[in-house]
């Protein structure tokens, strides 16, 4: 009996399930009399009862809610999907940011459908209604979901203050939208939350701050940030901030930027020193291959590709490129000390040099341990050659090392 009634009880809750999907699916296939409420608790009841992995069940719903949109939503997809995000909060954190993403990103294939056009002017107004509340915390949604919606509706300034004074705009309703947002403006930076205030700043044209605002968004590494409102304060400001990507050794962010930019002129040796820099992580790596064919024959860098392999030792790489690329007059024209006392090399003269200490029982390896663990500096002499060829075999030994009887 009790078996009986197990099996009962599951072939109901199936038969509730598969009705609840039946609504569901048929919900979605009409919006015309489904409220934006009801249409979101639906959402959640699928993904709840969904089979799959959390990440499926989310790609799933997404299509579902993309093949919905094109179902009639009253008054329109866009109006909807406002709606919709005043309901999502109600939803519980845990659903709140990834729905909202979800929403947000299934409007993107109906911005080029003419047919909701009407709409998407329309909604613009109800978007930025909703951007206030956001920023005003009456409606609680993610700082990410608030950039969001500012991109995905292209809201602006006049949409703002139509929202904030809903009147007919003149020229002191936008400068009191633009004051109310930098007061917004003020606090994400002092907050720290760097990525939304640029982000505010520049789709609404506000400036209130100078070129330590960019230190603040490198310190913290919003780079993207930092790019975007440079390219918003224009030329000065993008310069200043290639002078500090280098001063950083950032060279690929400088190079970019150089490139975009057309500052060619203001930095002529960026996209060089760029090239070079890439050819020495190449080399360190042992890619001695790639390094060449980066190089592209260019003859500065072929010679400096000859320079890091001499400064590696690999002497095999050094004629093997002089061969074949004719640099027999540069390598000649290398002074070795140039080459070899670098920076990077602790000098001989800087050696404090003891007596030597032969270890030939137990008891002395053990001290000359304890010695050792005690020195910042450990020089290892390995009697074998290094192979820089990444991927290859190790050398053989060139003296095998002899131990003690």
């Amino acid at each position: 009996m009790g078996r009986l009634k197990a099996r009962a009880r599951e072939a109901s809750e199936s038969n509730q399930k598969n009705e609840h999907r039946s609504i569901c699916l048929h919900s979605f296939s009409d919006l015309s009399h489904v409220s934006a409420a009801t249409f979101m608790y639906l959402l959640k009841d699928c993904y709840f009862y969904g089979t799959h992995k959390a990440t499926a069940k989310f790609r799933i719903l997404q299509q579902q809610v993309k093949r919905a949109l094109n179902n009639a939503p009253q008054p329109g997809p866009f109006t909807y999907i406002v709606q919709c995000m005043y309901i999502i909060p109600l939803l519980g954190q845990s659903h709140a940011e990834g729905f909202s993403h979800m929403l947000i990103s299934s409007l993107r294939h109906l911005k080029s459908v003419e047919s909701v056009q009407k709409d998407f002017i329309d909604a613009k107004c109800l978007a930025a209604r909703l951007v206030l509340d956001i920023l005003a915390s009456v409606v609680p949604h993610e700082e990410r979901i608030l950039v969001k919606l500012l991109e995905t509706f292209d809201i602006e300034l006049k949409d703002m203050a139509h929202a904030f004074r809903g009147s007919e705009l003149g020229d002191e309703d936008l400068a009191a939208a633009r004051e109310h947002l930098k007061q917004h403006v003020q606090y994400f930076m002092k907050s720290e939350s760097y990525v939304t205030a640029v982000a505010l700043m520049t789709r609404f044209s506000i400036q209130c701050c100078d070129e330590s605002f960019l230190m603040k968004l490198i310190g913290s590494k919003q780079y993207k940030a930092a790019e975007e409102w440079a390219a918003f304060m224009g030329k000065e400001m993008i310069i200043l901030i290639i002078q500090k990507y280098l001063d950083v050794k950032m060279l690929k962010s400088a190079n970019e930027l150089v490139k975009q930019y057309d500052l060619a002129e203001e930095f002529p040796d960026v996209n060089y020193l760029y090239k070079e820099s890439l050819l020495k992580k190449l080399a360190e790596k042992g890619c001695w291959d790639v390094a060449e064919v980066r190089a592209k024959k260019d003859t500065k860098l072929m010679e400096y590709l000859v320079y890091l392999a001499m400064e590696a030792g690999y002497m095999e790489k050094v004629d093997e490129l002089c061969e074949r690329y004719s640099l027999e007059g540069y390598v000649n024209s290398l002074v070795p000390e140039e080459v070899m006392c670098q920076s990077d090399y602790l000098e001989l003269k800087k050696l404090i040099l003891e007596e030597i200490v032969w270890v030939d029982e137990i008891n002395g390896l053990l001290s000359a341990t304890t010695y050792i663990e005690a020195c910042k500096i450990i020089g290892v002499d390995c009697e074998w050659k290094p192979n820089y060829e990444k991927g290859s075999r190790p050398n053989k030994y060139m003296r095998k090392f002899k131990t003690l009887p």
